[in-house]
């Protein structure tokens, strides 16, 4: 089950087939909600349909991610963002993340989305169950019943429990949020008002989403009780990893996935002292944190940044060939076009004329000053 947070609606998603081609054009409105509409409608007759995906000129079975602006801090501000950017890096998924300036939102009104092959896919835990079907990457490939078992309760715990223990933080001190990300909302909103306004605004914004947090069962509790229940998630967590390398031993499976993206938002977004107490209590978690990092984010550092959303992309060559071609078509600095030439004639021209209008005016002048004094003096 994932968390409400993610989920404000209940628009539903068509997931891509699992050994089926992927289609080549983009599922329209229509489509979508009438499968069975009258196949023998004329194109002609048929009003045109808006597309229902924002990436119409997509690549074939190159996934599109919709998430948040980088933080300084971390690639990923929201766990479940974070968590599906790191499955599609262990998993060699080729992805393309769309800098959409927080303009969009799924269906479903949520981040993250993606978009493959003209198709919208929400829900972090949809997104990879779909995902993993159609390009058969299963992360749990070869585990056990019972481990399944376990990374699923530990999944959920992290989902609906844990990871509501850093938003209601979040939503209750928003000041303090926005010093420990060390985020720019007026570069993370992309708007011209000024910094302190955004500020106000996003403070207001962020504490009205404390009724969620109520909503949910957690937010009635005190901060001191909530901080207790976070402690509680993360030492039950540690004791079964232990001194393996990750939870199912020496390979990442979907859980180590999972708590990655949520253990992130306690280390790199500190609250609460529960850094220090793990630190103290559950280092483990902290070298299991790291281990993942330098593993699939080897570029965290120049994401931090920079704050760009594709590092992971190759950079593209620069094109010196166009610009060799418009410098060679270019007249040189001391080379003149027929129609320069003619332009500084006539600018010349120009000036001899107004030079002899002026000597012309003077004479004239003097001739009147001259004549007039003569009379005076008769």
């Amino acid at each position: 089950m994932t968390s409400p947070s993610e989920t404000e609606n209940s628009a539903g998603t068509a997931p891509p087939a699992k050994a089926e081609k992927p289609a080549e054009t983009p599922v329209t409105q229509e489509t979508a909600a009438s499968p069975t509409s009258d196949a023998t409608t004329t194109a002609a007759s048929a009003p045109a349909n808006k597309p229902s995906v924002h990436k119409t000129d997509y690549e074939k079975d190159v996934v599109y991610l919709y998430q948040f602006t980088r933080c300084p801090t971390l690639p990923g501000i929201s766990p479940f963002c974070l968590k599906v950017e790191t499955w599609l890096r262990m998993t060699q998924v080729k992805y393309e993340n769309v800098d959409h300036k927080l303009k969009f939102k799924s269906k479903k009104g949520q981040l993250p989305f993606v978009e493959l092959n003209g198709e919208e896919i929400a829900d972090s835990d949809i997104i990879i169950k779909q995902l993993s079907q159609y390009f058969g990457k299963d992360l749990d490939a070869g585990l056990t019943t019972e481990e399944r078992n376990i990374s699923h309760a530990f999944s959920s715990m992290l989902n609906n429990h844990t990871g509501w223990v850093s938003r209601c933080w979040r939503y209750r001190h928003p000041g303090q949020f926005l010093k420990a990300a060390q985020m720019d909302v007026k570069r993370m909103l992309n708007s011209k008002l000024p910094k302190g306004v955004l500020q106000f605004f996003f403070k207001l914004a962020f504490k009205s989403n404390v009724q969620q947090t109520i909503g949910h069962g957690l937010g009635r509790h005190t901060t001191e009780e909530i901080l207790e229940f976070g402690k509680e998630d993360l030492k039950n967590l540690s004791q079964y990893l232990g001194t393996k390398q990750f939870f199912f031993g020496t390979e990442p499976h979907l859980l180590d996935c999972v708590a990655f993206a949520h253990l992130c938002q306690f280390v790199y977004v500190p609250f609460g002292g529960l850094l220090e107490f793990m630190e103290q209590e559950c280092a483990n978690l902290l070298a299991f944190v790291e281990r993942m990092k330098e593993r699939y984010w080897a570029d965290w550092d120049e994401i931090c940044k920079t704050l760009e959303l594709n590092t992971h992309l190759p950079k593209k060559a620069p094109e010196e060939e166009p610009k060799k071609a418009a410098d060679e078509s270019a007249p040189a600095a001391d080379e003149k076009t027929p129609a320069a030439e003619d332009a500084v004639k006539k600018s010349e021209a120009t000036v001899e004329e107004v030079k002899k209008e002026e000597v012309i005016k003077k004479e004239v002048v003097e001739e009147v000053v001259t004549k007039t004094i003569t009379e005076v003096k008769e």
